[in-house]
């Protein structure tokens, strides 16, 4: 009697109405997600847009995956980015399409990966898949931009594995809760290759849920009282009579900080004449002229002697601005008080720049911020997520000073412990920060940029495969 040839399991998949449903699900938990900045149950809806991600990735072809993919990114961008508009006019259309390129890519890649090697050990590829393709959008190509990220919509203080590794985490959890009926059903006698993978995934999923160096985070040291008056362009003449006001009501403050651009030059002999009187610091945005037009978007510190001690220019300046050259080198400031880093605005949402003050040893940032008020409140609310992100991540406080708007005192907990109101031209925001022993880079630093190269990898694979 011949033994039965066993058939393989059909790859079903999702028809077009049902996709239809997943793309407005999707679509509506992201926006929900997105709702309120400090809104716990609202934020976890970004569960269900993986949810309905994943399921969307199943389609009968790579290039129906693309589309619903892109139709579901821009559908969750451009509303949350509508900001872009006032902006960028007309040329905001192509940015919110090149947003939504990279959730159209993810899907195309699991997609391809689905119809080459099968469900059971594609799916497995999903978090891996979206973490490089989030990573790249957000850090490594010219119009990189970090915002929307799945870890700005959680709670900060779930960002403990990084802002990567948590999107990482929330693809791992639906992957596992959508193939455990699969693999169950199916895998009598799994392999070796399937046992090996399922360790290595609980390791990793142990490791990235960790506390980092919990000690290390939360032990405090020195604390220093700092001070911040947003201005949205001042004349330079006014300044020194703000400061004045500003330090009648906050005697006991050690530095004084103003946002970015605050001057169109360097800094004037009326302001290192204030610090030195009173003997305060003073950080401030302005230009570094190198000739002409040709400038550095630079954040000078004033010492209590008057001198220049520290300066730093941008490291990114923003794409389709008038934003200076960028920096050569980065350093942190050796302050009275510990390491202290310095970046500009947009420099806070770029990791790869954070990272190495942090690596350098800085103890607090200071993120002198031009966030005009006509941009609108969403973009400043949108800003406003990344400071407690970034303590979070590190366990380092952040002293976040804008120009208008949402300006934020952050402790190394990634909680709020000041901040402004929109709008709010000449308001004050104080606080007393302190500042640990050192911050701690996350564990997805390592993780993302290997997810990146392993995506790399999989997009060749499959070109090969369709050419053969």
């Amino acid at each position: 009697m011949e033994t039965p040839v066993k058939q393989a399991l059909p790859l079903e998949s999702a028809g077009f109405k049902k996709s239809c449903l997943w793309v407005a699900l999707a679509v509506g938990c992201f926006q929900a997600a997105y709702t309120s900045v400090n809104h716990l149950v609202l934020g976890l809806f970004i569960f269900g847009y993986v949810y309905f991600l994943v399921r969307l990735t199943d389609q009968p072809s790579v290039k129906r995956a693309f589309y619903f993919g892109l139709v579901t990114g821009y559908l969750c961008y451009a509303p949350q980015a509508l900001f872009m508009w006032r902006i960028f006019s007309v040329a905001s259309v192509i940015l919110w399409l090149v947003l939504a390129f990279w959730t159209g890519l993810f899907a195309a890649i699991v997609c391809g990966c689905i119809r080459r090697w099968g469900k059971a050990r594609t799916m497995w590829l999903a978090p891996v898949v979206w973490t490089g393709v989030e990573y790249f959008r957000s850090e490594l190509y010219f119009l990189k931009f970090s915002w929307l990220n799945i870890g700005y919509a959680l709670p900060p203080w779930l960002n403990g594995a990084g802002m990567y590794g948590v999107g990482f985490l929330a693809f791992a959890a639906v992957i596992i809760f959508r193939q455990r009926q699969l693999i169950f059903d199916h895998i009598k006698k799994p392999s070796r290759l399937e046992i090996v993978l399922a360790v290595v995934s609980l390791i990793v999923l142990a490791i990235l849920s960790v506390p980092l160096l919990a000690e290390e985070k939360v032990r405090a040291g020195k604390p220093v009282n700092l001070v911040g008056v947003q201005l949205e362009f001042p004349p330079a003449g006014i300044l020194p009579k703000v400061l004045n006001q500003t330090l009648a009501k906050n005697t006991n403050a050690d530095i004084f900080v103003l946002s970015e651009y605050t001057l169109n030059s360097g800094v004037p002999e009326a302001l290192k004449d204030w610090c030195r009187e009173n003997g305060k610091y003073l950080v401030i945005g302005g230009e570094e002229i190198v000739t002409n037009s040709i400038y550095y978007n630079t954040v000078f510190v004033v010492g209590t002697n008057g001198d220049i001690v520290f300066k730093q220019a941008k490291s990114v300046p923003i794409q389709f601005f008038r934003d200076g050259l960028p920096a050569t080198k980065q350093e942190v400031w050796e302050s009275p008080w510990g390491k202290i880093g310095i970046c500009i605005c947009y420099d806070l949402s770029y990791t790869r720049v954070t990272d190495e003050l942090v690596r350098q040893g800085a103890q607090l940032l200071i993120v002198p911020t031009m966030d005009v008020e006509s941009w609108g409140r969403h973009q400043h609310e949108l800003h406003a997520r990344v400071a407690p992100v970034r303590a979070a991540e590190y366990g380092v406080p952040i002293f976040r000073l804008a120009s208008s708007g949402i300006s934020q005192a952050v402790n190394g907990h990634g909680t709020v412990v000041a901040r402004t109101k929109m709008g709010g031209n000449g308001e004050v925001m104080a606080a007393q920060l302190r500042m640990p022993r050192r911050g701690v880079l996350p564990w997805d630093r390592v993780l993302a940029p290997v997810c990146t190269g392993v995506t790399g990898l999989a997009v060749v694979v499959l070109l090969l495969w369709k050419r053969k």
